[in-house]
């Protein structure tokens, strides 16, 4: 098989094994933060911060949910790395905004943070912080031993089929489960655009 062939193998393999329990799951979660007027702030470095900010939208387009991206804000992100430390940007972004036990966090991420390793240790820190409010934890990420899969209400894992392209293919699965979910007759409250043309 060529490059591209086994590439696309692997696609339609984690498709097959996602969890769709874990995934109605964390659907659930999001409906009951929108529910109770909750907020959902959504954490994501690198490509995932990317994608956090593709889902902002469509959470407070589609779904009719307040939603925000820290990193959305260059100018407090940068800043607050300059002047406080990588490791607390995300905590205090959140601290700032007044995070509640209505509120959710989201977690987009390959590793989910690990504080030993140093891998997204914001992400650890930030959802230390949610704990101790109360907010609801939620978290799409590629593997299962990280700190977002210990503490998450609903943690979706994108299966691992080949070692060699965990990172790629945790943040495109990412957009999948974010786009199921945002069309999830549970959130979902307004019709897309292309869809609503007859």
């Amino acid at each position: 098989m060529t490059f591209t062939e086994e590439y696309l193998a692997e696609s339609a393999e984690i498709l097959r094994r996602l969890d769709a329990g874990a995934i109605e799951k964390l659907a659930n979660l999001l409906a009951e933060v929108r529910a109770r007027g909750g907020r959902l702030f959504i954490l994501g470095v690198g490509g995932s911060a990317a994608n956090a900010s593709h889902a902002v939208n469509d959470f407070r387009k589609i779904c009719g949910m307040e939603a925000y991206a820290p990193t959305d804000n260059v100018s407090e992100l940068t800043a607050r790395t300059n002047d406080e430390g990588w490791a607390s940007v995300f905590d205090a972004w959140l601290r700032v905004s007044r995070l509640q036990a209505a509120d959710g966090v989201l977690v987009f991420s390959v590793g989910g943070g690990n504080r030993e390793k140093q891998v997204s240790p914001n992400l650890v820190s930030a959802l230390e912080y949610a704990k101790s409010v109360g907010a609801a934890i939620g978290g799409v990420i590629g593997r299962a031993d990280g700190y977002t899969a210990q503490v998450a209400g609903a943690c979706v894992i994108v299966p691992q089929v080949n070692p060699a392209h965990v990172t790629p293919h945790a943040e495109a699965f990412q957009a999948v489960v974010w786009h199921l979910l945002v069309t999830h007759p549970v959130l979902k409250t307004a019709e897309t655009r292309w869809e609503s043309l007859r």
